[in-house]
């Protein structure tokens, strides 16, 4: 018997969305659970992926009314009060195991387009040293290692800082969201060659911090950036 026999028979996977150990052995989620979970569908925006109404919409609201200086994202599910739930319990109950899956299937659904977005790395957005210290980790980051690996491309944490905490942006719209985000990112020294990036991120709402940290990397000489994110809210 091998050491990760033992590993799964002391700490069984817990499933994502229920909680429960998964079964059969080897999953990452429930096969019951999975169909909880909103899958985003076409047709979608063009620019961050949310689902529009009808194929002849190219952009949602939020994109038509807010100026986008990404070039495009991709998102998994649809943030739904399962996808909410689940999210919460990476973030507050230190289940950081929970991103195996969500990393393993933003990779596998995904692999064809990333590839041809032709980023050299991964960026995950920084969360505030103050509250990585609270935490413990960085969901983005994890998210984004996880990618990584199964894709085999870098991820540059130290690409993109954190360098001031913000007010909550819950409550705010989305010009108030990007104003209160404004100097809260900083750009490290941007590697040689690097020219495309995409970031990565857990949610995905207003689009205010992905913006926000899209213009600091263009500052810093980043041509193009891309962005992934497990959820994304629904279209205004």
């Amino acid at each position: 018997m091998n050491l990760s026999f033992f590993i799964d028979l002391l700490f069984p996977r817990r499933c994502p969305v229920c909680d429960g150990i998964v079964m059969p052995k080897g999953r990452l989620i429930c096969q019951e659970c999975i169909r909880k979970l909103s899958v985003v569908k076409g047709p979608v925006c063009k620019k961050c992926g949310k689902e529009v109404m009808a194929p002849e919409i190219e952009y949602c609201f939020d994109c038509v009314k807010h100026k986008r200086t990404f070039e495009y994202g991709l998102a998994l599910f649809n943030y739904g009060e399962t996808a909410r739930k689940s999210m919460a319990k990476i973030k507050y109950k230190n289940k950081r195991e929970y991103l195996d899956f969500y990393g393993e299937a933003v990779a596998v659904r995904y692999e064809g387009l990333i590839r041809r977005m032709d980023a050299q790395v991964l960026v995950p957005v920084p969360v505030h040293p103050t509250r990585k210290k609270e935490r413990g980790f960085n969901q983005a980051e994890l998210l984004a290692c996880r990618i990584g690996e199964y894709l085999s491309i870098p991820v540059s944490s130290g690409l993109l800082v954190r360098n001031k905490k913000t007010m909550p942006q819950k409550g705010l719209d989305p010009s108030g969201r990007l104003k209160n985000l404004e100097q809260a990112f900083a750009a490290g020294e941007v590697p040689e060659g690097v020219e495309g990036v995409i970031l990565v991120d857990d949610i995905y709402t207003t689009g205010s911090t992905v913006e926000a940290c899209t213009r600091v990397l263009k500052k810093a000489g980043i041509k193009r950036i891309y962005f992934l994110t497990i959820f994304i809210g629904r279209g205004q």
